[in-house]
């Protein structure tokens, strides 16, 4: 833990800040803000970070995560008495704000607002933006605490306004002290006073048998993931959709696991954009995982992000981002499917293995898929002459030469005259037209 001794703040005694320096994209901030008799009165612990979507010069949209604050300032910071309220105020990087209000009544305290002020003309952090200037979004909170208790949330909690993505974990904040002493007295947030088991990660260790050096290890195998169903609103209308089984594969420190997602257990939000659509999935041992989609050309959607922060079964963090990616290309429109399993490499200590795989970002109507792309592609007439293939009893052979149609995902051969020969890799090989014919159908037809 480093220590720093800021300058006092007026009417406030001195604040002392204390940075715990964790895993990538973790920043703990602990303050002890004391009164004018050198008495301890507000007290605060927690970590928290910031999405933030914006309209480029280009007319496209991209996200941003702020994550590390630099050496922020705490000017305004005030103890509050029975009159006036009491308040945490942040600053950090160039513009960017953080104030949280508490008020205070005869037997509880409250946490009253919270409102996060961030600047687009900062270049570093919003190279491209379009509109330059300081924007804050506001959020009444209205919490309350009895009086001389601790707040404690370790799980993950998120506030979501015009885009913006305010993440809090690990907080422990106690206004109005009494007597100078932190509390003993903890009051849980909801999510916490639920109890979630979690089945633990046992990684097997094996031994190297030519080095001396640290073993390597592989994880336990892992069952396929049960399959769930997302959706993300904005206002009433949900404007992207996703059904998926996900597995995570996890390598830290030598050690890799693999995690199935619970979709029973797991809470989801997100936000939609013209350009961008985020979803956002969080359990107890995910503070989150992010994917972020996005528009090219126009007229095609695609996973361009993914985020993720999570405690490991020895209790570390592991986070990790990635806004360079490529997959789950689809037109707009049309929803992206594939049955068989896919994985979606972020990086050489994480991929996800998706199974079952369906999920439209954009242009969602009534709350329904729309067409898949693979049905899209899929002309009918092919359908009908492998019906009479079917009849007739021929035999397909699986395609290897054959060029790619426009359009196409990864792997599926258009059907050029007889012999039809013909493979997907997200239906399997077949070898004769009854044999896979049925699974066509379902898939195409209709």
């Amino acid at each position: 833990m480093v220590c720093f001794r800021l300058s006092p703040v007026p009417g406030s005694g001195l604040v002392l800040l204390c940075l715990v320096l964790g895993a990538v994209s973790s920043y703990a901030l602990e303050l002890n803000l004391t009164d004018s008799e050198k008495a301890l009165c507000l007290y605060a612990k927690w970590q928290m970070n910031f999405t933030i979507p914006y309209e480029t010069t280009s007319k496209s949209y991209k996200t941003v995560t702020i994550s590390n604050f630099g050496t922020p300032t705490y000017n305004g910071s005030i103890c509050g008495d029975n009159q006036n309220g009491s308040r945490i105020a942040v600053q950090f990087g160039s513009g960017f704000s953080w104030i949280v209000n508490f008020t205070k009544s005869v037997s509880v305290y409250s946490i009253d607002s919270i409102s996060f002020s961030y600047n687009t003309g900062d270049n570093t952090t919003f190279p491209d933006a379009k509109d330059k200037g300081i924007l804050t979004v506001n959020e009444s909170v209205a919490f309350k605490i009895p009086l001389n208790d601790i707040f404690r949330c370790n799980s993950l909690s998120s506030l979501v306004k015009n885009g913006v993505v305010q993440n809090y974990w690990d907080v422990h904040v106690q206004a109005f002290v009494q007597n100078g002493t932190v509390s003993t007295n903890e009051y849980l947030c909801e999510k916490d006073n639920t109890t979630t088991t979690v089945a633990p990660i046992v990684p097997t260790t094996v031994p190297s048998p030519t080095t001396t050096s640290s073993p390597t290890t592989t994880p336990s195998p892992k069952e396929k993931p049960d399959v769930g169903s997302y959706l993300v609103k904005n206002g009433s209308d949900t404007c992207l959709l996703a059904t998926m089984g996900l597995q995570l594969n996890v390598t830290h420190d030598k050690v890799a696991s693999v995690i199935n997602i619970n979709p029973n257990v797991t809470g989801y939000s997100g936000s939609c954009h013209p350009q961008t659509a985020l979803l956002r999935l969080n359990s107890s041992n995910i503070k989150y995982l992010d994917f972020v989609f996005a528009v090219k050309n126009e007229n095609r959607f695609y996973l361009k992000e993914v985020n993720v922060s999570m405690y490991l079964a020895n209790g570390s963090v592991f986070s990790f981002a990635n806004n360079n990616l490529s997959y789950w290309d689809a037109p707009l429109g049309s929803s992206y499917m594939c049955n068989k399993e896919q994985t979606v490499s972020v990086s050489g200590e994480f991929q996800i293995n998706t199974f079952d795989l369906r999920v439209q970002p954009f242009n969602v109507k009534d709350g329904k898929y729309s067409t898949d792309e693979l049905k899209q592609n899929w002309n009918m007439n092919t359908l009908s002459q492998l019906e009479s293939l079917e009849r007739k009893q021929q035999h397909l052979r699986a395609c290897d030469t054959w060029p790619l149609p426009t359009g196409c995902p990864n792997g599926m051969c258009p059907v050029p005259p007889p012999p039809f020969l013909y493979h997907h890799p997200c239906l399997g090989n077949g070898s004769t037209a009854g044999a896979i014919l049925g699974d066509w159908k379902t898939q195409f037809s209709g």
